[in-house]
């Protein structure tokens, strides 16, 4: 697996520098989130927050993707998406009240919108068909990587008192590093083609792949903000400085096992290994919907991390799979249209049925969605 890995092209190597140290700023971010809201609203705005920060940014993933395959480029729209949430996520400390940090979010989600398509398009440039799943395997883990630091360093600043404004400044320094090391991209080597129309349907995709995109718009209905999660687990009993804790625990087991795991769907199948990823998420959600000792919580997130390595990679390998070389950028701009835009319902409705329901039947609804997933995934989309 190590000479594998070490044989990667720069490209490839390049992306998950980059996305080590923005996702080491995301989730410093992101682990002290939870925390910064709670003081200011409760869980509904926080669904309001991610639903629409996240939904609304995945249009102009749809549109960054048409664009780079219309450019036959896309380096410019992943400098300056990295570039934009730079500058959003430590200005969310000078928020004096949760709209404005929605509008920052907001910011953060529409630099996502800008790079995610076109990254990944170049991602899928740089390997060949055989060795797909483990470039993205290996970018996820790099990924997960500065998921892990980031949380620990809000865990290290939050046990020595600092304040919580003052730890989203800190984002500032890995989010600088990311866009310097973005500029030393590349443009893959692509196909020559004649320009490329930007259409607004899915008319150019085969039927197995309109089917797969339905299945995962099922799918992210019943994935809402894994902020939510955060906040269960600090109703459980966990303390302010264990909650960036456990979430680097999830990412440190995404970390270890998104390579492995990626890598194995070149040889067992993407479907086979999305769907025991998806099964495990709708366990870990039944068991999150029942109280328990704080303590389960640990092996149990380690578990939810699973899910993670099984299906971040191989849900974008399987995308190229489907997709001709030049539609490549507007293929995964369908993609996260799908998986970011029913964010928003999904969010939103997870925090009413907590809010005005219970939590145990917010946590059963996704567990639901994930299994009937898993089942047309397997029966539904050849």
């Amino acid at each position: 697996m190590s000479n594998s890995i070490f044989s990667l092209p720069r490209a490839v190597w390049l992306l998950g520098l980059v996305s080590l140290f923005n996702d080491g700023a995301s989730e410093l971010v992101y682990a002290v989130l939870p925390l910064y809201i709670a003081a200011m609203a409760g869980p509904g705005a926080m669904g309001i927050i991610e639903g629409v920060a996240e939904a609304t940014g995945s249009l102009l993933k749809l549109f960054s993707g048409m664009l780079s395959d219309r450019l036959n480029a896309g380096k410019g729209l992943v400098v300056g998406g990295y570039g934009l949430a730079s500058l959003a996520k430590p200005l969310m400390a000078f928020a004096a009240s949760w709209p404005i940090v929605l509008v920052l979010r907001f910011a953060d989600r529409l630099g996502k919108g800008l790079r995610t398509s076109p990254r990944d398009a170049m991602l899928a440039l740089s390997v060949d068909k055989e060795r797909r799943g483990l470039a993205f395997g290996f970018h996820r883990s790099m990924d997960n990587a500065g998921a892990v630091l980031g949380p620990l360093l809000a865990s290290l600043l939050l046990s020595q008192h600092v304040p919580i404004r003052h730890v989203l400044l800190w984002s500032a320094i890995p989010g600088a590093l990311a866009v310097s090391l973005a500029l030393f991209l590349k443009e893959p080597e692509r196909a020559p083609s004649g320009p490329v129309r930007i259409e607004w349907s899915l008319a150019g995709f085969p039927r197995a792949f309109r089917r797969y995109l339905v299945v995962l718009a099922l799918f992210t209905l019943g994935n809402s903000s894994n902020l939510f999660l955060l906040l269960r687990a600090k109703d459980l009993g966990l303390q302010d400085y264990q909650v960036p804790l456990l979430w680097a625990l999830v990412s440190f087991s995404a970390m270890l096992f998104s390579t492995p795991l990626s890598a194995l769907s070149d040889r067992v199948g993407r479907s086979r290994l999305i769907i025991w990823g998806w099964v495990i998420y709708g366990l870990f959600y039944l068991v999150m919907g029942f109280d328990g000792n704080a303590l389960l919580l640990w092996p149990l997130f380690a578990f939810y991390g699973l899910f993670m390595a099984a299906t971040e990679g191989a849900e974008k390998a399987y995308v190229a799979d489907f997709a001709p070389p030049d539609k490549l950028g507007t293929a995964y701009g369908w993609f996260n249209l799908v998986t970011g835009f029913f964010l928003l319902p999904s969010s939103l409705f997870f925090g009413w049925l907590w809010q005005y329901l219970s939590y145990p039947f917010a946590f059963a609804f996704s567990a639901g969605c994930a299994l009937l997933s898993s089942i047309l995934l397997k029966f539904w989309v050849k």
